[in-house]
C-alpha cells in the first residue's frame, strides 16, 4: 500500500493592521527624508571653498599641525565613511564644536532655538486670529469692499521686504512714538532677573511672577512678532478665502440656504469646518517658515535665535554651526508634517 505524503496547507498572512501600516509607511518616509537632509549638508559642507582644517588650526599653523588636524578630523577617510560617521555623530547629538563659541554646536541650538520659537509661535497666534476670519469674511462677501481690503492686506504681506518694514517699525513705534522696546529680548535693567527655566523669557517671566520684566519682554517682541505675524496673516488669509469660496459654491450650502439656515451656521457649521483639515496643513507650513524665515527679522532687532545664530556662523566660516542648524531646521520641518498630518486623521475620520 502507497505511502500517502501529507502536506500541511500554508497558513494565509494576516494582513497588517492599517495604523501599523501607516505607522511603517511614515517611519520609512521620514528616515528618507532625514537621510536625504543629511546627505545634503554633508555634499555642502564638503563643496564650500572653505578649508575645514584651516577653519580649526588658523591659517599660521605648521604643516605637521595642520596634517595632524587633518587626521584627526578624519578627512583621510574615503566620503562614504566620512559620510558614515557624520550620520552616526547627528544620531547622537553631536554635530561638532563651533569655532565662535568654542562649545558644541548642540548646546548652542539649545540656548538659541527658544528665543526663535518664542518669537514665531507669537507670530503664527497672531496671523491664525486675524488671517482666518479675514479669510473668512472676505470670502462671504466677496467683491465687496472687505474683500478688497482682504486682498490688498496679503498682496501688501507678499510684496513688502521684511528688513524695510522692520527699520520702518523700528523708526515709527521704538523711535518717534516709543510705544515698543528696542532690539533685543530684554532691557539692560532686567537681565538676569529671573531663572530661566524654559529659554522663553515671556514663559519664565511669567512663571517666576516677575511682571515688570514681563511687560519689558513683551514690549521688545511684540514689534518683531507683529512683522512675522503680518507675513503669515497675509498667507493664511489668503489661503482660507481661497477653500471657502469652493465651499461656498458648492451645493450643500446651496441646500442648506434653501432650507432656511442661518447664513452664520452655513458659513462656520457647513463650509468653515470642511476647510478646517486644509487649514491644519496651511498653518503648520506656516508655522514652520516661521521657524525657519525669520532670519532678516532676528538680524534687524537684533533677535538672539537660530536664524541669527546660522547667518552669522556662515559669515564667520563656521561650517559646524551653519550644517547642525540647517539639520534643526529641517527636522522642525519634518516634526511639524507629522503632526499636521496627525491632526489631519483626527478631524477627518475617512483618511484613516
Amino acid at each position: 500500500m502507497a505511502s500517502t505524503h501529507y502536506t500541511p496547507k500554508r497558513q494565509p498572512r494576516l494582513p497588517l493592521p492599517s495604523w501599523l501600516k501607516g505607522t511603517l509607511v511614515t517611519l520609512a518616509s521620514i528616515s528618507v527624508t532625514m537621510l536625504g537632509l543629511l546627505f545634503v549638508t554633508f555634499f555642502i559642507g564638503r563643496v564650500m571653498p572653505i578649508d575645514p582644517v584651516l577653519a580649526v588650526i588658523g591659517e599660521r599653523a605648521t604643516q605637521d599641525q595642520y596634517h595632524a588636524a587633518y587626521l584627526e578630523l578624519g578627512l583621510d577617510r574615503s566620503l562614504a565613511v566620512q559620510f558614515a560617521y557624520y550620520v552616526w555623530d547627528v544620531l547622537h547629538g553631536d554635530f561638532g564644536m563651533s569655532l565662535l563659541t568654542a562649545r558644541p554646536v548642540s548646546q548652542d541650538i539649545a540656548r538659541v532655538f527658544p528665543a526663535t520659537m518664542e518669537l514665531a509661535t507669537i507670530g503664527i497666534i497672531f496671523g491664525i486670529v486675524l488671517g482666518v476670519p479675514l479669510g473668512v469674511i472676505a470670502a462671504v462677501r466677496r467683491g465687496s469692499w472687505i474683500d478688497q481690503i482682504a486682498r490688498v492686506v496679503a498682496l501688501v504681506g507678499y510684496s513688502m521686504p521684511i528688513f524695510w518694514l522692520g527699520l520702518m517699525g523700528l523708526l515709527l513705534f521704538y523711535g518717534i512714538l516709543g510705544w515698543v522696546g528696542g532690539p533685543g529680548r530684554q532691557g539692560i535693567f532686567f537681565e538676569d532677573t529671573f531663572p530661566s527655566i524654559t529659554g522663553m523669557i515671556l514663559v519664565d517671566a511669567a512663571l517666576a511672577r516677575d511682571w515688570p520684566a514681563f511687560k519689558d519682554a513683551f514690549s521688545h517682541i511684540v514689534l518683531p512678532a507683529s512683522l512675522l505675524g503680518y507675513y503669515s496673516l497675509a498667507y493664511i488669509s489668503r489661503m482660507t478665502r481661497s477653500f471657502m469660496l469652493e465651499q461656498l459654491s458648492a451645493e450643500y450650502v446651496t441646500t442648506a440656504r434653501v432650507k432656511g439656515m442661518s447664513e452664520w451656521a452655513v458659513v462656520w457649521n457647513h463650509a468653515f469646518r470642511n476647510i478646517r483639515v486644509q487649514l491644519i496643513t496651511v498653518i503648520a507650513l506656516s508655522y514652520a517658515g516661521l521657524l525657519e524665515g525669520s532670519v532678516l527679522t532676528e538680524i534687524i532687532f537684533s533677535w538672539p535665535g537660530i536664524g541669527n545664530y546660522i547667518t552669522t556662523a556662515l559669515l564667520s566660516a563656521d561650517m559646524n554651526a551653519v550644517l547642525g542648524g540647517t539639520v534643526v531646521v529641517g527636522l522642525i520641518f519634518v516634526c511639524l508634517n507629522i503632526f499636521s498630518d496627525l491632526l489631519y486623521k483626527i478631524f477627518d475620520p475617512r483618511s484613516k
